[in-house]
């Protein structure tokens, strides 16, 4: 049974943007934190942003400045917006539900591109 179902990858160009979308119950998005993780071909997955139930955020410093987490708490919903996506942010995304650090449910991955 698919817990988080995310939605918004695909392929942009350097220097545009995506929305990623991640939609989950309302008992696991108001029991846990939230977070955005990605992972590269070759490289071990990484925390790009985190949002705690009461809205506070934290970011990769490679994505500080870019990206935007935020959740909608009506919808059950976490977002994440990236702009200025550069070469180097190509990678599966996926979306977490989590206990500070330690992550209890994942989502399924959507890759994003970014490419000329």
């Amino acid at each position: 049974q698919v817990q988080l179902v995310e939605s918004g990858g695909g392929l942009v160009q350097p220097g545009g943007s995506l929305r990623l979308s991640c939609a989950t119950s309302e008992s696991i998005f108001s029991r846990y934190d939230m977070g955005w993780y990605r992972q590269a071909p070759g490289k071990q997955r990484e925390l790009v942003a985190g949002i705690t139930r009461g809205g506070t955020t934290n970011y990769a410093d490679s994505v500080k400045g870019r990206f935007t987490i935020s959740r909608d708490n009506a919808k059950n919903t976490v977002y994440l917006q990236m702009n200025s996506l550069e070469p180097e942010d190509t990678a599966v995304y996926y979306c977490s539900a989590k206990i500070i650090t330690l992550v209890v449910y994942w989502g399924q991955g959507t890759q994003v591109t970014v490419s000329s």
